[in-house]
């Protein structure tokens, strides 16, 4: 198993636009899990390019050594538990009409923020999605 340097630069060079740490992405992904509790109101492809931070995560996993993973899986499980509260499954139905995923480990693709509001929520209520709408709340 590799470094957290050694991961950051080997996902670089897979395409990765920078060599992230992983406290880079586990910030990135408590502040994305935060402003989807609140009701996430940018557009449709700046949520699919936020959810990219999760991917990271997931990519790294693979590769970091244990020590390392096991530091940091209690924060993102509770990061992943504040996101599955916040958001509904829909098996990917309304992100799949933006943006397809087919892996079946990237769970939080096949599903869409509980409050959709601004931007996003208008693109995601035209894919199908069904959630609530604060100002009619």
């Amino acid at each position: 198993m590799a470094t957290e340097t050694e991961v950051g630069e080997l996902l670089r060079r897979r395409g990765w636009r920078t060599a992230f740490t992983v406290a880079d992405r586990v910030n990135a992904w408590a502040a994305l899990v935060s402003v989807i509790e609140r009701g996430y109101g940018d557009d449709i492809y700046e949520y699919i390019n936020d959810l990219y931070c999760r991917n990271w995560l997931y990519e790294a996993w693979l590769l970091l050594d244990e020590h390392l993973v096991q530091l940091w899986t209690p924060r993102i499980k509770a990061l992943d538990d504040r996101f599955e509260a916040a958001t509904v499954d829909d098996d990917g139905q309304a992100l799949d009409r933006f943006h397809s995923r087919s892996d079946p480990g990237l769970w939080w693709w096949r599903r869409h923020p509980r409050i959709l509001t601004g931007d996003l929520g208008r693109s995601l209520r035209s894919a199908g999605a069904i959630g609530t709408d604060p100002g009619t709340a």
